[in-house]
């Protein structure tokens, strides 16, 4: 078994939130449990693969949790866990951030449309 080693602790924060989608999928659950179905139509440029996979590994890291209802056809939610929900900070400041790049670039002229601001983690 390898000993792990971090240069700098931003590389384990990358670890569990880097990429594309995972934050966008954590903002999301920062609104609440919700249904895989849900979840893909709010992302709608996400493929339900790539959906499915990016929170099964947020499930092994522990930051959502996986919920299944035994019913027919079977429910499956998903929501945020107790470690999850302290990455709150980070992400209404990184939403914070990039609605204020967003308002810059409008009024530097550019095309730039911004369909919904961070509202989600203010339920928690």
């Amino acid at each position: 078994n390898m000993e792990k080693i971090y240069h700098i602790g931003v590389e384990a924060t990358l670890e569990v939130i880097g990429g594309k989608w995972k934050p966008i999928i954590l903002c999301h659950l920062g609104n609440g449990p919700i249904r895989t179905g849900e979840l893909k139509r709010q992302i709608p440029t996400i493929t339900q693969k790539m959906l499915t996979q990016q929170l099964r590994e947020l499930e092994e890291d522990r930051i959502v949790d996986r919920k299944v209802y035994n019913q027919v056809p079977p429910k499956v939610e998903y929501s945020l866990t107790e470690e999850g929900k302290s990455l709150r900070e980070i992400l209404v400041a990184m939403s914070v951030w990039g609605e204020e790049r967003i308002e810059r670039q409008q009024e530097a002229g550019n095309e730039v449309t911004l369909l919904h601001t961070h509202g989600g983690y203010l339920n928690y």
